[in-house]
């Protein structure tokens, strides 16, 4: 997902200090450090060098423009000031690393249900990671972790989202020019915060985020084709996401999950 300049509206300059970024943290019940930075190279990788270096669970790291930014599969993200919400937070779960595709699903969930709630957007995930308005993206989720051992040592989720429709990117699109940025960055940690409790302590987590996930899903009951890392191609119907996260498609040869690869909703 990238961005060119704002279509609409004057380029704005809404956080200026980390203590704008931990106050929007508090308005959510949430006290965490945070790091403004008006350009860094990627937000992830920040806060993966933070994480590395102990730093608690929330840790926040945002930015006004990215030089570096990141997608999924080495892809690149375009931004300029003041035309997109980016930010990575430290998590510190108890989860095995197979379970940890669950994290971007349950950040998916809670943009899609912050977006609604403060710009009043119908957004939808698309699996794996996709925020769409309708048929076009308007920002994307990125899990990085790092496992020690057996365990999951941090993960971090970075999450970019267009306020504005940028130009000259196809099917992209935002949220509105005039969507508050710290509202809707507070309003995505209540949301998250509260599906995340304490991940991996008990059984109920997975059941908790596939129904929050399914229930802003763009994807289930569509039907897809998927191109897995491996090039093979599967083509049928979206119809759940399983406990590990994984996509469950009721293909011609059975029911067959898919735990990474590029989904096209056929149309």
């Amino acid at each position: 997902m990238g961005a060119a300049a704002p279509t609409t509206g004057p380029e704005r300059t809404l956080v200026t200090t980390d203590g704008d970024l931990r106050r929007a943290l508090a308005l959510a019940g949430v006290t965490a450090p945070a790091h403004w930075h008006d350009s860094v190279g990627s937000t992830n990788a920040e806060a993966a060098s933070w994480a590395g270096a102990s730093a608690p669970e929330f840790a926040l790291v945002a930015a006004a423009h990215q030089t570096a930014g990141r997608g999924r599969r080495g892809r690149g993200w375009e931004d300029v000031p003041g035309g997109a919400l980016m930010f990575s937070f430290v998590l510190r779960p108890l989860l095995a690393p197979d379970d940890a595709g669950l994290l971007p699903l349950l950040a998916g969930a809670a943009m899609a249900l912050a977006a609604h709630a403060v710009a009043g957007a119908d957004v939808r995930c698309k699996w794996p990671n996709d925020l769409m308005l309708g048929e076009a993206k308007a920002g994307g989720i990125l899990a990085e972790s790092a496992v020690g051992g057996e365990a999951l040592a941090y993960v971090v989720i970075g999450v970019g989202v267009n306020l504005v429709s940028p130009e000259g990117v196809p099917g992209a699109t935002g949220l509105g020019a005039d969507v508050e940025p710290m509202a809707l960055l507070s309003e995505f940690v209540r949301w998250f915060v509260d599906g995340y409790g304490d991940a991996g302590s008990g059984t109920g987590f997975a059941d908790e985020v596939r129904t929050r996930w399914r229930s802003v899903s763009g994807t289930l009951g569509r039907e897809v084709h998927v191109t897995r890392t491996d090039g093979r191609t599967i083509r049928g119907r979206a119809v759940d996401v399983d406990e590990r996260g994984g996509l469950v498609i009721e293909a011609e040869e059975g029911r067959i999950t898919v735990r990474s690869g590029e989904v096209e909703h056929v149309r």
